[in-house]
């Protein structure tokens, strides 16, 4: 299943791309979605790269049906890959392991400046839930649940760049 999201950030690119780059950002992101135990693993800015690997705690209140085959708390890992796309838009991957969980959820990241004081965020994800019969209720279930989750990081972000 596909989730497609978009936010505008009313700062210029320039600072959003800061942010993206910035381990602390990422901890305060998990941090107030109420993620647990938040470490990051790897952090690196390599000129126009960045990579920051975190593993955090994170409960999810689940639907009756799908407790049988998830648990509602499990550690993720998650990799986020940021890049200078040379052209004025940065963008990247993303990719998150609930350890023990038959869940995958990939996707890619594109910030493109739509004014000198703001900045398009977009964000497509790919949740697939690896069990027979009901994976597909389970990634309809969620599908509101990810949106729930894409705005509560698009309300982290617009929180640092007030912030910072």
């Amino acid at each position: 299943m596909d989730v497609k999201a978009t936010h505008t950030f009313d700062h210029p690119i320039e600072k959003v791309w800061a942010m993206f780059c910035d381990e602390n950002a990422h901890v305060a992101k998990f941090v107030g979605m109420g993620h647990r135990d938040v470490e990051v693993l790897d952090y690196s800015l390599d000129g126009g790269k960045a990579t920051i690997h975190v593993r955090r705690v994170v409960d999810v209140d689940l639907p009756g049906f799908a407790k049988k085959v998830l648990k509602p708390t499990s550690t993720v890992e998650s990799t986020d890959r940021w890049n200078d796309n040379g052209d004025g838009t940065y963008g990247g991957t993303f990719e998150a392991d609930a350890k023990g969980q038959p869940v995958e959820v990939k996707g890619t990241t594109k910030l493109t400046a739509t004014g000198d004081t703001t900045t398009l965020y977009e964000v497509k994800a790919m949740l697939k839930i690896r069990v027979p019969l009901i994976g597909g209720k389970i990634e309809s279930w969620a599908k509101g649940d990810i949106e729930r989750q894409m705005q509560e990081e698009f309300d982290a972000g617009d929180r640092w760049l007030a912030d910072h």
